[in-house]
């Protein structure tokens, strides 16, 4: 595995955003950006950050795009901590109000776990900017079973301490309660097997405001497109992690069965795909996107 983890990462530009403030990109590409190259937004997955979801994919996909990512509110070391709410519908607004700080008309939306449904909700609320999705690992409604909906109601309920204790300073505290918590019900955190990146994940995980982290989990609890998903009417892609325990396989098959048209991408591998098994995932990912930019 890779010892540097943002070896081929793009470099950090500030935007400017009405009402927001000023926030951190990655942009591969000047302002308005080469003009044979589609514009990829990159919408990473819940309690990751930018580099933790797409370190593995940078240097390949900025060989054949302009790409755009950012910690979504509240994630990450420089997600927005501005903004009255953090709700999907909200990380769907950022979207839309970053690319127009940066003079994207149009562009592809690739988006992993959460980063999928933020995906959706731009093309539901922001139509005019998609030229084409492409989802992995992710679903159209994340709590359908019993058991589902207690999770989701338990990261609700972690909100309110957890602001407690940024408020006193704490933050690192919320977070090592919110880790132990996790580890207890998962039965251990995920590693790769280097030491080093595995150390760095999770200094990029626990760089979020863990509050408005949960907020956002717990909104994804209640979010469900199954009443439109059938209208996309872009090119799309599902990139479906058929040994997925995370968000289920029969939830991200769900997704497939509802949308219109989908080119679909099966790997045999878990949710953790795109940095633990870049060979196989980074292959799959270019190829829905010579499928999207050919079709879109």
């Amino acid at each position: 595995m890779i010892t540097d983890p943002l070896v081929d990462a793009p470099p950090w530009r500030y935007v400017d955003l009405p009402n927001l403030g000023t926030l951190e990109v990655r942009d591969s590409g000047p302002a308005g950006g080469p003009t044979d190259q589609p514009v990829v937004l990159l919408l990473h997955g819940w309690t990751a950050s930018a580099d933790l979801n797409w370190c593995r994919t940078y240097g390949p996909l900025a060989e054949r795009a302009r790409i755009v990512t950012w910690d979504q509110r509240g994630h990450g070391a420089r997600g927005l901590r501005t903004g009255a709410t953090t709700r999907i519908r909200d990380l769907a607004d950022d979207a839309a109000v970053i690319a127009r700080a940066l003079d994207i008309d149009r562009a592809v939306l690739v988006g992993y776990s959460m980063g999928g449904a933020v995906a959706q909700t731009i093309w539901k609320r922001h139509p005019q900017l998609v030229r084409g999705l492409i989802l992995g690992a992710t679903a159209a409604r994340f709590a359908v079973d019993e058991q589902q909906r207690k999770d989701f109601s338990l990261i609700g309920r972690w909100v309110r301490p957890s602001r407690q204790l940024e408020a006193a300073g704490c933050g690192n505290l919320a977070w090592r309660a919110a880790r132990w918590f996790s580890d207890r019900q998962t039965g251990g955190t995920p590693t790769t097997g280097d030491k080093a990146f595995d150390k760095w994940a999770w200094d990029e995980v626990r760089s979020g405001l863990l509050s408005r982290v949960l907020t956002v989990g717990h909104d994804l609890g209640g979010f469900d497109s199954t009443g439109w998903l059938g209208e996309i009417d872009v090119p799309h892609a599902v990139l479906v992690c058929t040994e997925d325990d995370v968000v289920p396989t029969v939830r991200q098959n769900e997704l497939v069965e509802t949308l219109r048209s989908p080119s679909v991408y099966k790997m045999a591998t878990d949710h953790s795909a795109c940095v633990s098994q870049p060979d196989l995932f980074v292959p799959t990912l270019l190829s829905a996107l010579d499928q999207i930019t050919l079709t879109g």
